[in-house]
């Protein structure tokens, strides 16, 4: 990133790591009064930016505070590994809903999703979440359909046919 985040996630990781708990308290309030987060937020907003930067900064921020695990994989590949782990068919359903989502129901739908791998204690990629916050409602959908490669592996990945991709109109035809 070259803009006023540069530095945002690590700014939230030094908040986790120094174990301040009423940073990470006020900033899980955030998800039900976002003014609450503004404070943690504002030093990374440029006076010419816009209402949206705002929200995204703020709902990663409540994201990163309910769950402090920085990694290398995407959400969605943390997704894939918990429904392997636990061996849930109700995550599926859940992670095509929130590819399908719309911009505004976007912090429900990932608030669920990180408490989700935060149960198995997974890590995420928050600089690659925040892109996709960012992206979300891009007319080629391309962080969706990059997280739905990241959560379908390929044949080779697959151990069985549990976790083989569904066949899609777009993979049929491949």
């Amino acid at each position: 990133m070259t803009d006023a985040t540069d530095g945002f996630v690590r700014f939230l990781q030094e908040i986790g790591e120094s174990g301040d708990r009423a940073s990470l308290a006020t900033l899980r309030q955030g998800f039900t009064n976002p003014l609450r987060a503004l404070p943690y937020v504002a030093p990374f907003l440029a006076s010419s930016d816009g209402r949206q930067r705002e929200d995204n900064l703020i709902l990663l921020a409540t994201l990163f505070a309910s769950h402090r695990e920085h990694g290398q994989q995407s959400l969605a590949r943390a997704m894939h590994l918990v429904m392997i782990a636990t061996g849930s068919g109700s995550i599926e359903p859940r992670f095509r809903a929130l590819l399908d989502c719309s911009r505004e129901d976007l912090p429900s739908h990932l608030r669920h999703a990180v408490s989700l791998v935060a149960s198995q204690s997974l890590p995420i990629d928050f600089d690659d979440l925040l892109q996709a916050i960012r992206h979300w409602s891009h007319d080629d959908r391309f962080i969706q359909r990059r997280w739905a490669r990241d959560d379908w592996p390929s044949q080779q990945e697959a151990p069985d046919s549990s976790t083989q991709p569904l066949q899609t109109p777009a993979t049929a035809q491949e």
